[in-house]
Formats: C-alpha cells, structure tokens, sequence
C-alpha cells in the first residue's frame, strides 16, 4: 500500500500582499470620497493660509488676524441671510443698500437723541420690513427675485440718499459703539460673538427644524413643495424678511465700526454676500448648502484680498483674481466639481474587481 503524500497548493504569487494593499487603497478611495464633498473648502482656506504665510511676515499675526475677522464679520452676517433666500432658489440683490439704509437710521435716530437700544430696534424693524417688502414683491406679485430685489435695491438706495441730506452722519453714542464694535467678551469683540452666534443659530434652524427643512425642499423643487402641503408662500415671506433683518444687523455693525452714516457704505456688498455664499457650496439654482459653509467661504474671501493687500496688489488685480476664484468655486459645488474629483479618487485608489486567475 503506497504512502499519500499530502500536498499543499503552491501559494499564489503576491495573495496575501496583494489583497492587503487592495484593501488599502480600497479604504483610502472611500474614505477620500466621503470626505472630499464635505472638507474641500476647510483645505481651501488651510492652503490659502499657508501661502499667506509664506507670501508676508505680517500675515499671521494677532493683529491682521483681528483686522480679517473684524472685516469678514460684517459681510458673514449678510451671508447668512443671503444663503437662506439662495437655499430656495431666489437671489436678494438689496441687502448692500439696506446695509447702508441701516447705517443712516441708526446714526440719524441717534443724532435725535433716541437711546441706543430703541435706536437699534427701530433700525432693525425698518430694515426687516424692507425685506418683507422684498417677499411679497416675489410671493404675492409673481415679480422674479433678482428683478424684484433689484428695484428694492434702487429704491432703498434713493430712500437712504434722501433722509441723509448730508454726506456723513457721525455716531458719538459709546454705549452704540461698544455693542457692536469695541466691547468684548471674555476677549472675544463682540462682532465676532454676533457672527458666530447668527451663525450657530442658522445651522440649528436649517438641519434641526421643520423649517429649515422645507426651505431645501422649496429650493429642490418648489412645485412639488406646493403640492405637498408646505406653507411655500409663508416661508418665502419669512426668508426674504430674515435676509432684510440680518442686512440691518450687519448695518449696525459697519456703522459701529466706521462711527458714521452713509448711504454709499454698503456698495458692493451685495456681490461679496452672494460669491461667499456660492463659494461655500450653495448652489444658485437652490436646495443645497448650510450656512455654516457660507461663513467658511466668506473667510476665503476675505483671506485672499487680505493677502493681495499685504503683498501690494492693487485693486485692479485683486477684482480679476475674486473672479477666477469665483468660477472656480462655482465649479466645484453647482458644476459637479467635487463629485469628479472624488470619483476621480475613487477610480484610481477605489475598489477594484479581482483578476481572474
């Protein structure tokens, strides 16, 4: 009887190793496509960091540090709102000039002698009364947002212009300035704390409330929102009156910080709310994004024109460069961007089928 001699297969060449560095590279293609939709932009603004650190001596400092912040604050408040009224698929070109309506209420009421707090409320009902005007312009006229803001915008302008009738308005009252620009807490300046706390309070509204949540779906697809039962008109009410409201906060804290009036203050800041806002991920076309993402881009924003201003670009360069830097956010969240990056991720370092043997 002949002896058995067991035999054990030849090991296939590379099986364990291989299978390992298959799983590797497997896991780093997940977990580069789950991350990349939702980080790209905190590595944007950590790039554009590194290079203001290598591009001025000045750059990481307390001091330019607290002048970025005290700067990005006001236009962060705006962006707040301006996400709200885009996350329903509108646009609100109004709020620069209800911004400098909000300077020149607050500095005329507190020229009258009227107290600050009352001045403050007074200031704010007006501005977020401009915005309901705004809503109904779209809800009940039919009137398209970006005409309907536009002629608010015009009209706020002409309104600001006229009970001004003089160039500047100075703002002396201490207890105004020390609200919304020189006060602190805990060594926080208090624009900075109205900022964060507007912020904090948007991110609450759109991923924990009923609220917030319709509002995506008005923005997805406003039609089948109606159709659902959703209060579509209240709520555009409700966004366009928020938008003015937060605009004549940021009003006041421009004016705080500048210590005067103007009805030309708030040129321009329209376009900076709305390019923070796409820069952050929302989409114009509505239904995508989180405020918490618009403020983010808004320290983009203002990080990069920090930079040009220490290293000595002029203006001129500095609009062309805001512009590329536009694009390429809109490529990035409306355009797909991010999603053709991270399947391209997934492609070369994602699952792949096994050879045959």
């Amino acid at each position: 009887m002949s002896n058995t001699i067991l035999k054990t297969p030849p090991e296939q060449s590379g099986g364990p190793k291989s299978a390992t560095a298959s799983s590797t590279r497997s896991r780093i293609g997940d977990a580069l496509r789950r991350a990349l939709p939702k980080s790209y932009l905190l590595l944007v603004l950590l790039a554009i960091i590194v290079v203001g650190y290598y591009a001025s001596a000045d750059f990481l400092t307390i001091r330019n540090a607290e002048n970025v912040i005290a700067a990005a604050s006001i236009v962060a408040v705006l962006a707040v709102g301006q996400f709200f009224v885009i996350l329903t698929g509108g646009i609100d070109l109004s709020v620069g000039s209800i911004l400098a309506m909000s300077t020149v209420i607050v500095a005329l009421t507190l020229q009258s002698g009227m107290s600050a707090g009352l001045s403050v409320a007074f200031t704010l009902t007006a501005c977020a009364i401009a915005g309901l005007i705004n809503g109904l312009l779209v809800v009940w006229l039919r009137i398209p947002p970006f005409i309907a803001t536009l002629a608010m915008m015009s009209a706020v302008k002409g309104f600001s212009y006229i009970i001004q009738s003089t160039s500047l308005i100075q703002i002396l009252d201490q207890q105004f300035i020390e609200w919304f620009s020189a006060g602190t807490v805990l060594g926080v300046r208090n624009p900075v704390l109205i900022f964060i706390v507007v912020a904090l309070i948007a991110a609450f509204v759109a991923k924990f409330t009923t609220f917030g949540r319709s509002l995506y779906a008005i923005g997805g697809n406003p039609e089948a929102a109606r159709l659902s039962g959703l209060p579509v008109a209240r709520n555009l009410l409700i966004v366009y009156t928020m938008s003015g409201f937060l605009a004549g906060l940021a009003g006041l804290i421009a004016a705080a910080q500048l210590r005067q009036g103007s009805s030309l203050i708030g040129v321009g800041y329209e376009l900076d709310a709305i390019a923070a806002v796409v820069v952050g991920g929302a989409s114009l076309m509505g239904g995508k994004g989180d405020p918490l993402s618009a403020v983010v881009g808004v320290f983009v924003l203002a990080t990069i024109i920090n930079i040009m201003n220490l290293v000595g670009i002029s203006s001129e360069p500095q609009l062309v460069i805001k512009g590329a830097v536009i694009v390429i956010a809109v490529f990035l969240s409306s355009a797909g961007g991010v999603h053709r990056i991270s399947s391209f991720f997934s492609r070369h370092f994602g699952r792949r089928r096994p050879r045959a043997a």
